[in-house]
Formats: structure tokens, sequence, C-alpha cells
């Protein structure tokens, strides 16, 4: 029995840690983060890599431009040229610190006005600052939780490909030298 509740523990930990870093390179598989493409000429596909609110925009632009580098030395060519790019930013504020406690008390099934602010023997001056718009408000637990902004970046490109020799123009890149200079900075994901 002492093994499975370690095991579980070892498991629970694993995907705990899998949250706390940020997107590796890799395909994005079932709700995934990481790179996908589309084909939409045989020459012109459509890449984009999604980050986790860990991975900065940086890294996301430079793994969408590593995945066009890659992809175009996988379909034969030696080029590519980046036809429209954006990146978008989705924030979102998560509750930090704090307790996991709600103080607000209308979703309870006891009526809190006979305990709570409401009773007899509770008599506020500040009538207003104990109340919220989401019910009677407790000023005995932690309060209302501490919000940060977590902010999640998807690069998208659409890049057409070419044969030959580059073309002296800065939206053109040379895919093998491309692979060659950013393949140190790419993080892979661990094997399991």
């Amino acid at each position: 029995m002492p093994s499975f509740k370690l095991t579980g523990a070892l498991a629970a930990l694993a995907v705990l840690g899998a949250c706390a870093t940020a997107t590796p390179y890799q395909a994005a598989f079932d709700g995934e983060r990481g790179y996908s493409e589309m084909k939409i000429e045989d020459n012109r596909f459509q890449v984009e890599f999604a980050g986790n609110s860990l991975t900065d925009r940086k890294t996301v632009e430079t793994y969408l431009l590593y995945r066009a580098a890659e992809l175009t030395r996988l379909n034969g060519y030696d080029h590519f040229r980046v036809v429209r790019r954006e990146t978008d930013a989705e924030s979102r504020l998560v509750p930090v610190g704090g307790s996991t406690y709600s103080p607000y008390y209308n979703h309870f099934h006891l009526d809190y006005a006979y305990y709570g602010p409401h009773a007899a023997y509770f008599r506020d001056p500040f009538y207003r600052t104990r109340y919220s718009p989401f019910g009677y408000y407790d000023p005995f637990w932690n309060g209302p939780p501490e919000y940060r902004e977590r902010t999640s970046y998807v690069a998208s490109a659409e890049i057409l490909m070419g044969k030959g020799e580059k073309p002296a123009d800065a939206a053109y890149f040379d895919a093998e030298q491309v692979v060659f200079n950013l393949g140190a900075n790419i993080m892979r994901p661990q094997p399991k």
C-alpha cells in the first residue's frame, strides 16, 4: 500500500513539474502548446507556435522561425519568405496567495444574517465597507485573493518556400542557416 502512495505522489509531482516549465519545442497534440502548421499550397504554409504563460514572446517567435525553417527543409526547399507574421498575446488574471476559502457567504444554505453583519450584536460604523456585490464579507478571513496577470503568446506566420539561392531581401530566410543558428536556443521536451 505505501508503494502505491509513493507512486501516486511522484506522478502528481511530475504533472506539477510539467506545468511549471516553459513550453518546449514540440508538436501541439490534444490541446497541448507547441507548433502546428497547415499546408495552403505546395510551397505555402501557415505556421503557428503557441506557448504557455511561462514562455516569453521572444522564445515563441524564435520557435516559430525555427519551425518555418525546419518545415522548409522537410519539404525539399532551400529558403522561405515570411509573407505575413503576427504575435497575439492573451492575458488573464489568476489568483495567487490568500486562502482558498471564499469569504463571501451568499452561497450558504443557512442564513448568515443571524450570525453576521445583520445580527443584533454586530453594529459596524463602517457599514458600507463590510459588503461586497458578491454577498456578505467576513472580515476575519484572509480576504479576497491577490491577482497576477499571466500572459501567453501565440505567434503565426504565412511562409512561401523557394529553391535555389536566397534573394537579397530581408523578408527571405535561408532555411539551413536558420536551423544552424537557432538550434542552440531550442529547448526540446524531456523524455518520459
